[in-house]
């Protein structure tokens, strides 16, 4: 938990401890409607990132204070309606309901009211207490809209702030309405009431009836429960039949029949088709638009990078220019950080006893500290994700690849969990929680570990600095194209494995924002902490145990082929000796790796213990590697078996142990037979 501290039209938010009044609020909202925005404003940069009860779903919380108020903000998921048809709408129903925060603020696109309204009008249907955001009033002002929020607040009977998040604009109002509602009575009587036609409100009293004298009433607003009793809602159904409550179950199935027989429609249709209505009717009110429509700068821009010829290479180009930009940037930060690191492991080597002093530069500091040389590249990369993201692109390219998706029998929403994995394949395989259909899902998770996560960049980066100087950043692109091409290729094979029609993909393209820097730095570090708390204990543990293994038996030259190491290392190697690496040190390196994969690069580190100069031209020069070597081993290293933590989420996400071995059986055999074909043609061209 974090509080923020500032000042804004000039109330302070006071950050002592006091005894005021504790406030929770749930953010919810669209996607892209700025709601992480509205966040990171209220909260500041100091946030508690973890999992919801029971699912592998991160969940955001935080603190601001205003007055004597002490307010948690909890970030609920975001989503388009609350139908539970998604894990994530699931979420932000039950915590709703359930934990029964004291204002939910639903934070409402400006530029895009009828969509956003949609889940408005479901929260207030709910009788949740209610402040509407009304966000990127800037953004609807430029398109030549005026909304009349004085008429909005009254027809929908709560209140309504008007906003413009990326400026901060609207955050101190934003508060003071909460601190206001709190104490205001909220109870079903309170709900919002849509007119669904003479026969579904008959229908609707009827089942409200027989449910006001359940015990789901008492948590439920009765109208609400008789209303997803028709829509078919499955997590309403099984709470009704876990009471047994049989009587209700049939008269539900008395009136979807007698409303099918009159409408001959699909019941739950003709229900959203009123809620549209009502939206379309309320919007005539409040909101009046320029006779023609302007076209905005995001259409224009999007007439070029979403095009059919030119979405793809500027994608390209685009992931191109990133690793120009990470190696351009990062390159002296690495060599002050290797520089600081080497001076450390000197004067570490003159402690005693002998072995203390070995443990402490060799295996510590010449592991972790060889890991740590990379953060530099690690958190450029998480900071361009993010701009890709903040800025709206991350979407154009989903949409861009959604073709050349289809063509292989998956869509577009498969695309997104792919690109976050290169970030880290752990939370991009959470992502596919997004994908309704449920084989599209199983193939997206598969595929998803060949994407190049961020714990590979460190062994890129090693060896590309090494052995290809001057073509870094193409080196180390052509490692994250190949893992899409083969992605894509493995996908094909799926689908055919595991036949079925594919999903629909449908995607609203949000505007284009120019990134805040606060926001950057906030997903920058998000994701790059990781990497530092892998550093300080899982590396921390492994090195050491290197270090114990390169030591044994007492008497052995360290890191020798007749030590511990060595003989380990010397039995796994013959297996990549058509690769090309079959060296004892690139066989342990890979084969602690299982664990994650920057053990890879501090394995090594532990085991060269090199005091004179860099790790990488320590591999050139002990193990007498050439470029096409080193282009292979990466290949090998971007395709085998992912970290232990991604097996788990796989487990975790699919509910069986088979799915991850099999990603770990097809994964190995991909690498191997890639990597050896990289070796193999490479030296039949010349490249040996």
């Amino acid at each position: 938990m974090g509080e923020k501290k500032g000042k804004r039209k000039g109330k302070e938010r006071e950050q002592k401890k006091g005894q005021g009044k504790e406030i929770t609020i749930a953010l919810a909202g669209n996607p892209n409607s700025g709601k992480t925005t509205v966040f990171n404003n209220l909260t500041g940069a100091h946030q508690h990132v973890g999992n919801w009860p029971g699912v592998t779903v991160e969940k955001k919380e935080g603190v601001c204070r205003y007055g004597d108020c002490r307010i948690k903000v909890v970030d609920l998921p975001g989503v388009y309606s609350l139908t539970a048809y998604s894990i994530d709408e699931l979420i932000a129903r039950n915590f709703i309901v359930e934990e029964e925060p004291d204002v939910v603020v639903d934070i409402v696109d400006a530029t895009n009211l009828e969509r956003n309204l949609y889940l408005t009008v479901q929260l207030l249907e709910m009788g949740a207490r209610l402040i509407i955001a009304l966000n990127m009033m800037d953004e609807a002002s430029e398109r030549g809209y005026r909304i009349d929020v004085k008429h909005l607040s009254y027809h929908l009977g709560v209140p309504v702030v008007p906003m413009v998040a990326s400026r901060d604009q609207g955050t101190e109002e934003l508060l003071e309405e909460i601190v206001n509602i709190v104490g205001t009575e909220s109870t079903s009587a309170n709900c919002l009431k849509i007119d669904y036609g003479r026969e579904v409100e008959g229908e609707i009293e009827k089942l409200e009836r027989m449910v006001s004298q359940t015990a789901l009433s008492r948590k439920y607003p009765p109208r609400w429960l008789a209303v997803k009793l028709l829509e078919e809602d499955e997590e309403i159904l099984k709470k009704f039949e876990e009471l047994d409550s049989e009587e209700i179950l049939q008269a539900k199935d008395r009136a979807l029949e007698h409303l099918r027989s009159v409408y001959g429609d699909d019941v739950e249709t003709i229900i959203a088709d009123r809620r549209y209505g009502f939206i379309s009717g309320l919007l005539k009110d409040i909101i009046k638009r320029p006779p023609t429509p302007r076209l905005t700068w995001s259409d224009k821009l999007d007439k070029v990078i979403v095009s059919r010829w030119l979405g793809i290479p500027l994608f390209l180009a685009i992931m191109f220019a990133v690793f120009q930009f990470i190696f351009a940037l990062s390159g002296p930060l690495m060599e002050w950080i290797s520089a600081g690191f080497d001076w450390l492991a000197e004067r570490a080597m003159g402690i005693s006893p002998e072995w203390l002093g070995s443990l402490i530069g060799n295996g510590i500091i010449g592991g972790v500290g060889t890991v740590l040389t990379f953060i530099p590249p690690i958190f450029l990369l998480f900071a361009a994700i993010a701009v890709l993201e903040d800025s709206g692109y991350m979407a154009r390219a989903a949409f861009v690849m959604d073709r050349l998706m289809h063509k292989i029998g998956l869509h577009g929403r498969s695309f997104i969990p792919m690109i976050l994995g290169f970030g880290c394949n752990i939370p991009a395989i959470m992502a596919t929680r997004t994908i309704e259909n449920p084989r599209d899902r199983l193939i997206t998770i598969l595929i998803n570990p060949l994407m190049s996560c961020g714990a590979r960049l460190p062994i890129y980066t090693l060896l590309a600095a090494a052995f290809f100087p001057a073509h870094q950043g193409l080196v180390v692109f052509s490692m994250y194209l190949i893992g899409i091409i083969l992605a894509i290729l493995m996908a094909s094979i799926f689908r055919r494995l595991f036949p079925g029609p594919v999903g629909h993909f449908v995607m609203e393209l949000p505007p284009y924002r120019l990134p805040t820097a606060r926001g950057v730095l906030l997903h920058m570090w998000e994701r790059g902490k990781h990497f530092l708390w892998k550093a300080g204990t899982i590396i921390v543990g492994v090195v050491v145990f290197v270090w114990l293994l390169s030591s044994l038996p007492w008497g052995v030259e360290y890191a020798s082929p007749d030590s511990w190491i060595g003989q380990l290392g010397r039995i796994i190697a013959p297996v990549f000796g058509p690769s090309g690496f079959g060296d004892w040190q690139a066989a342990v390196s890979l084969f602690f790796g299982f664990l994650a994969k920057e053990v890879v690069v501090g394995t090594m580190g532990a085991i060269f213990a090199v005091e004179e100069g860099n790790l990488g031209t320590a591999i050139a020069s002990q193990l007498g590697w050439t470029p096409l070597i080193a282009y292979a081993f990466m290949v090998f290293a971007l395709l085998y078996v992912p970290c232990v933590a991604a097996m788990a989420v796989i487990k975790a996400e699919t509910g069986s142990w088979r799915w991850p071995a099999l990603a770990i059986g097809y994964e190995l055999t991909l690498a191997w037979i890639m990597a050896t074909l990289v070796y193999q043609i490479g030296r039949l061209l010349g490249f040996g």
